[in-house]
C-alpha cells in the first residue's frame, strides 16, 4: 500500500565508527521512551510508564469519533463493526508483556541507526478485548486463506515508502487460542490511551511490539503470503544487505535487573551502602516459560541460580526472581540472564544484525559499593 518515493531495497543505515547518536536520533528517542527500570516492580505497567514506539503519528481521535474496524478478504459474511458491536463479544483478559524488536539496538557495534533504544523498550499490561479468532469465526473464513493482514490508522514514509502501518499473521496464528490474539479496547481496566491505540489494537501475545497493530482499522483475510513493507522488508534477520533474511517473530528470552542502590544523575552510575541487597527483576519468553533465572556479581565469571516468583497463570507476563546479596566496599558488575522450558538462554555476547532486532545479551549494571 502506498506510493514508492526510493528505493525501498537499500539496506538500513549503520553508524560509521565513532559516530554518536545523531540529531533524527534523538529526535525518535524523545517521542518514544523506554521503561524506567526501577519499576519493574510493578507486576503490571502504568500506562504512562510503558514502552512505547510510535512509527509514524499517533492519530488524533477525540471522544465520539466514529470507528469501524472492517472485516473482510477471503471471508463469506465481511464485517464491519464498531467498538460499541465489540463489546457485544465475549470479554477476554490476558496480562502480556510486550518487548520492542529493537531493544538493545543502541548497544550494538556497529550500531544500526535507527530508534536508539537500551534496554527498557518493554512493559507488561493486562488487554481487555475480543479474541480475533470469534470475529473471524463470526466472518467465516473461506478456504485457502493463507496469512491475516491489519492495517493500523498511522501512516508515514518509511525508507522512501509511503504507507499505512501493516503487518500480517499467518492464518493458524490468528485463528489459535494458545496464545489468543485479541482485539484490545482496554489496557490495565481503562479505554487505551492514545498512544498504546485507542480505540483498538491488537494484542499478540509472545511476539515483538511490531505484531501489535495500533490504532486497528482494517483486517483483511488473504489467500497468498503478505509481502508489505513491514513484513519483507523491515523486522528481517539480516547480516549482509543482500540476504531476505528470516522474518523478526517471537520474543527471545531476557532477564532485567532492577538496579540497586541509587544513581549518579547524567550517568544514571549506580551506589549503593555495604550490607545486604535484594537483587531482584524480570523475566520472560515468548517462546516457553522461564524456568530459570540467574544472577551474577563478577562480570559473569560465576552464576548463581535466583528464586522465581509464580506464574499465577500469567504464562504471557513476565516473571519476578530475586537473588539476596551482601555487598561490601568495592566495584561489582552485576548481570542477570533467563533460560526458558525449550533451553532457549541468553548469550553473553550481543548477536549483531543490520537491523538491531532481538537482541537478548544479558544486561550488565556496574555498581560501586561506598564505604560505610
Amino acid at each position: 500500500m502506498g506510493h514508492r518515493l526510493a528505493d525501498a531495497s537499500a539496506p538500513a543505515r549503520l553508524a560509521a565508527p565513532g559516530e554518536g547518536i545523531g540529531p533524527d536520533e534523538l529526535a525518535l528517542a524523545a517521542r518514544n521512551h523506554g521503561l524506567p527500570l526501577e519499576t519493574l516492580r510493578h507486576d503490571v505497567t502504568p500506562p504512562g510508564l510503558h514502552y512505547v514506539l510510535t512509527h509514524y503519528d499517533i492519530p488524533h481521535v477525540p471522544d465520539g469519533t466514529p470507528w469501524r474496524l472492517t472485516v473482510g478478504g477471503r471471508v463469506r459474511r465481511p464485517l464491519s463493526l464498531t467498538p460499541a458491536d465489540l463489546a457485544s463479544f465475549p470479554r477476554v483478559t490476558t496480562r502480556v508483556t510486550l518487548e520492542c524488536a529493537g531493544n538493545g539496538r543502541a548497544l550494538l557495534s556497529p550500531r544500526p541507526v535507527s530508534q536508539p533504544w537500551l534496554e527498557g523498550a518493554v512493559g507488561t499490561a493486562e488487554w481487555t478485548g475480543v479474541p480475533l479468532r470469534l470475529l473471524l469465526a463470526e466472518a467465516s473464513v473461506r478456504d485457502g486463506a493463507v496469512d491475516v493482514v491489519f492495517t493500523g490508522a498511522d501512516h508515514g514514509v518509511e525508507r522512501g515508502v509511503e504507507q499505512d502501518y501493516q503487518r500480517a499473521l499467518p492464518l493458524e496464528v490468528a485463528t489459535g487460542d494458545d496464545p489468543e490474539v485479541l482485539v484490545a479496547y482496554a489496557m490495565n481496566g481503562s479505554p487505551l490511551p492514545p498512544q498504546h491505540g485507542h480505540p483498538l489494537r491488537l494484542v499478540v501475545p509472545g511476539w515483538y511490539g511490531m505484531a501489535h497493530v495500533k490504532w486497528l482499522r482494517d483486517v483483511t483475510v488473504a489467500d497468498e503470503p503478505f509481502t508489505g513493507f513491514q513484513q519483507t522488508v523491515a523486522y528481517r534477520l539480516r547480516q549482509r544487505p543482500e540476504e531476505v533474511g528470516e522474518p523478526v517473530t517471537r520474543i527471545a528470552p531476557r532477564a532485567l535487573l532492577v538496579p540497586p542502590g541509587f544513581p549518579d544523575f547524567m550517568s544514571r552510575a549506580r551506589m549503593l551502602r555495604p550490607g545486604p541487597v535484594a537483587l531482584e527483576g524480570r523475566a520472560w519468553s515468548g517462546f516457553a516459560a522461564v524456568t530459570r533465572v540467574e544472577v551474577s556479581t563478577d562480570a559473569g565469571a560465576s552464576w548463581r541460580e535466583a528464586e522465581l516468583g509464580p506464574e499465577d497463570g500469567h504464562r504471557w507476563a513476565w516473571r519476578r526472581w530475586r537473588h539476596p546479596w551482601t555487598a561490601t566496599p568495592g566495584t561489582y558488575e552485576l548481570a542477570a540472564r533467563a533460560t526458558d522450558a525449550d533451553g532457549r538462554t541468553q548469550p553473553l555476547e550481543q548477536p549483531w544484525n543490520r537491523g538491531g532486532f532481538a537482541n537478548n545479551a544479558v544486561q550488565r549494571v556496574p555498581v560501586v559499593c561506598l564505604d560505610a
